[in-house]
């Protein structure tokens, strides 16, 4: 099977679009690369765009960027994609660095684009704001979180890392933990954005960084059970959550299939399970998420 490898960006509607490039310029660090009429593509290093902000009447995830590997064909992934009962689109030179994409859309109506990008659009670490290192995953609130969840193993060649009892999936396409998460809970909407920063350290300027800018923490910091990863969440001017997280547990050998071991894991090794509906599933050491994180 081809499955995609790596999460390059992700696209949304925002109404307030000044406000929002300001917060990912200003604050997060991101890099300003490119801008159209009402579209603004920004930065972290690696791609051209990880993020990419048009103009829209409400606040939502629209679409995410996934790349296949330098030796993986398009025409037969898309082959593949209808072969499994899914119709597909093309778009030739739709987005900056991208000549070539594969669009379709998951059960819960998201557009999910797939290419291939020839080379490496570096651009240089900022010297303000947070400064993350790359985009590491997007969390959507679904339905179905079972057929979700099996929609992108069979169609996009996501793997399992974890469940939290029958409602939250953690889904890898490369050595992260997780790229995609879908939490069940009757609706189908952005849950939050994340972005890595480099440690402990990093995350308590960032929230220092957070509060100097005005922006108050909504969840953390805290270690979640489940990805074992440091984090803190915030909303932007949107009204978006984004994550800040660092130490994400990560797989480094998918034959062997167990998660490279930490000095926190309780269990070793520790491999893909189905964890329990259990406080520290959701946080090792801190308080659980206020009623507004799940608004």
């Amino acid at each position: 099977m081809i499955g995609v490898r790596k999460i390059a960006h992700a696209s949304y509607e925002i109404p307030d679009l000044e406000h929002q490039v300001e917060y990912y310029t200003e604050v997060l660090g991101l890099t300003l690369s490119a801008r159209e009429k009402d579209t603004v593509y920004l930065s972290s290093t690696i791609d051209h765009h990880s993020i990419v902000l048009h103009k829209g009447s409400e606040a939502k995830c629209i679409r995410l960027g996934f790349q296949l590997g330098p030796d993986d064909d398009l025409d037969a992934f898309e082959k593949q994609t209808n072969a499994a009962g899914v119709k597909t689109s093309r778009k030739k030179d739709p987005e900056p660095t991208i000549t070539d994409m594969v669009c379709f859309e998951d059960t819960k109506g998201t557009i999910m684009e797939v290419f291939k990008r020839p080379d490496f659009e570096h651009q240089k670490f900022q010297r303000k704001g947070i400064i993350p290192h790359k985009l590491g995953h997007v969390a959507f609130h679904v339905t179905d979180a079972k057929k979700a969840t099996q929609f992108y193993c069979d169609i996009l060649g996501f793997r399992v890392s974890d469940w939290m009892g029958d409602f939250f999936s953690f889904l890898r396409c490369g050595p992260d933990h997780h790229t995609i998460n879908l939490i069940e809970t009757g609706k189908n909407k952005h849950f939050h954005t994340a972005f890595e920063l480099r440690d402990w350290s990093h995350l308590q300027t960032a929230c220092d960084y957070l509060s100097y800018s005005g922006y108050k923490t909504l969840w953390g910091p805290g270690r979640h059970g489940i990805g074992h990863n440091l984090f803190t969440y915030h909303r932007s001017p949107s009204g978006l959550i984004t994550e800040l997280f660092a130490e994400l547990d990560q797989m480094k050998d998918e034959a062997l299939g167990y998660f490279e071991p930490r000095p926190w894991h309780r269990d070793n090794p520790q491999r893909p399970k189905t964890w329990a509906k259990d406080p520290s599933a959701a946080n090792l050491w801190g308080p659980m998420p206020p009623d507004e994180m799940m608004a």
